[in-house]
């Protein structure tokens, strides 16, 4: 990485691969490192800068591999660290970081820091985790919930005490308030980025300052002095990238993660355009209509935020979160078009935009007819928890097709061979019947298809500095099917125009926003040009250069 220029990863295109779903060399149906490795040439096209990996390590797989039991090891459906390291050398050779996900905020229960913090209250890791006595009636010391639904703690009978656990019962909360803790982490941490990772992205990481006990559990007191802290002891003078999942980030503290002075990350995940979308009271599994304003709003609100100072993470979809065509486009009669129109307004955008695997060739989300079909742990707790509360089976599995972490986690769809080329054997979860039509051999044919379009936006990202840098101006903020903005840099005018919706429109375009140049990118006919009025086709969009 040292020969790259400094801050490298802000013109560099990011691409998450979720390895249980990427590709399976071995048959056994699951996703590995060397099944990555034959897709290293693909990426290449495709024009990723570095790749996010979600979970490599030894986990008894819970949570599919966010529950690691061995932090320096790799889980053996994977592959070897042998492997991993055939994976970096193979993807420097083609210009690609590797990025580790780091999930430091929980471990697995079956890793040897808990089962020797479990074993007695008095052991020398006790501490590694939070314990707490119980209340006064003998359950739970209070009623803190988990993400994934139901009590946060649970009792360990043999030492009389609960732990802590935000996510699963199996993925106890670390206790970071230990300096021993932390040392142990930072020493991993290093361990990794000597071997020749390009950073991290960091699972969760605004709730490792937790206070639990005055009810803070995100964005605690001492979480920027723990970044600091790990920014001293191991990132510090590395030409890495990091990037810190936070979903209590705001517009009001994202400087305090990635302010060029603070000494923290690189950039952060915020998550406010989706929250918005989901019930007050039901959450993600009853969303809301979508609201083209209200993300609109989000969005250029997180660009005036960061337009001076820190950077923002550009994403529609993640392994947590639905296809990004299904949700906020047409995954249907206008699926092409609307997936290149997602892909032109977010890569245009200042800030290191990121792919979700299948989204550059646009896979839509999984449509499960039965909740047999889902493997997502909260998917299925929270099924149990909202049918016992009369929610419907049917109405419940209508939210979980929108909004299940399993939507994001079908296989990966190569070609429409069996299985669609992802396995010879059976896959762990289902693969869309969609793969016959949808796949990554058909785009990569096509010079028209939504792969090749992603392909020129990376490639224009590394040509033009008024992507990487330029000021943003959004128009039409309250346009019910337009999304436009423009970036300017040194005398440079770059103009996006986009429909947000499957009707045809007329646009009366004001003055300063009209240009003449060159057509860089179009999901219809391209334009070099915009004049007093515009008629945009469904999902219509393109950029202009003056």
């Amino acid at each position: 990485m040292s020969t790259r220029p400094d801050n490298w990863w802000k013109s560099a295109t990011a691409y998450q691969i979720y390895p249980r779903s990427f590709c399976d060399s071995n048959g056994d149906g699951i996703g590995d490192i060397p099944g990555i490795i034959s897709k290293l040439d693909y990426l290449a096209e495709l024009g990723v800068g570095f790749i996010w990996l979600s979970p490599v390590y030894r986990s008894p797989m819970a949570d599919n591999g966010y529950d690691i039991s061995d932090y320096q090891d790799i889980a053996p459906e994977f592959g070897t660290l042998a492997d991993f390291d055939r994976l970096l050398a193979g993807a420097r050779e083609r210009g690609i970081g590797i990025v580790m996900d780091l999930v430091v905020n929980h471990s697995s229960d079956e890793h040897p820091w808990f089962i020797e913090s479990r074993a007695s209250r008095d052991s020398a890791k006790r501490d590694y985790y939070i314990w707490r006595d119980p209340a006064a009636d003998g359950g739970p010391p209070s009623d803190l919930q988990s993400f994934f639904g139901g009590p946060a703690w649970t009792l360990d009978e043999a030492t009389g005490q609960y732990y802590l656990h935000l996510f699963d019962r199996k993925q106890p909360d670390l206790n970071w308030e230990n300096p021993a803790l932390r040392q142990a982490i930072w020493k991993m941490m290093n361990w990794w980025l000597d071997r020749g990772v390009a950073g991290f992205r960091m699972d969760v990481i605004d709730l490792i300052g937790k206070e639990v006990d005055k009810g803070i559990v995100a964005d605690g007191p001492r979480l920027h002095e723990y970044l600091q802290e790990m920014h001293r002891e191991t990132l510090a003078g590395r030409d890495v990238v990091t990037v810190g999942e936070a979903w209590s980030a705001s517009t009001d503290n994202a400087l305090l993660y990635c302010g060029r002075d603070r000494d923290e990350l690189s950039m952060v995940f915020q998550f406010e355009h989706v929250t918005q979308q989901h019930d007050e009271k039901l959450g993600k599994w009853k969303p809301k209509p979508f609201d083209l304003v209200a993300l609109k709003r989000v969005l250029n609100k997180w660009q005036a935020a960061l337009a001076e100072d820190g950077w923002n993470s550009l994403f529609w979809g993640n392994h947590d979160l639905p296809r990004a065509v299904s949700k906020y486009g047409d995954d249907k009669v206008y699926r092409v078009e609307s997936a290149k129109m997602l892909a032109t307004v977010l890569h245009l955008m200042k800030g290191t935009p990121y792919i979700y695997q299948g989204e550059e060739f646009g896979m839509t989300n999984a449509a499960f007819s039965d909740i047999s079909q889902f493997k997502d742990l909260e998917t299925l707790n929270f099924y149990r928890l909202q049918v016992a509360e009369g929610v419907s089976p049917e109405a419940f599995i209508a939210g979980a097709n929108e909004n299940s972490r399993d939507n994001a986690r079908t296989p990966v769809q190569w070609s429409d061979a069996p299985q669609a080329g992802f396995t010879t054997g059976t896959p762990w979860i289902d693969i869309n019947p969609n793969y016959r039509e949808i796949n990554a051999d058909q785009a990569v044919r096509d010079p028209e298809s939504i792969f090749a379009h992603y392909r020129s936006l990376a490639g224009l990202r590394c040509e033009l500095p008024v992507i990487v840098n330029g000021d943003y101006r959004p128009w039409f903020e309250e346009h019910p099917q337009v999304f436009a903005y423009s970036r300017h840099l040194d005398g440079q005018t770059l103009t996006v125009v986009a429909n947000f919706s499957d009707r045809p429109l007329q646009l009366d375009v004001p003055e300063a926003m009209r240009a003449e140049g060159r057509g860089l990118i179009a999901n219809y006919d391209c334009r070099d040009h915009i004049g007093a009025t515009l008629s945009l086709q469904p999902y219509e969009a393109f950029a202009v250069l003056s």
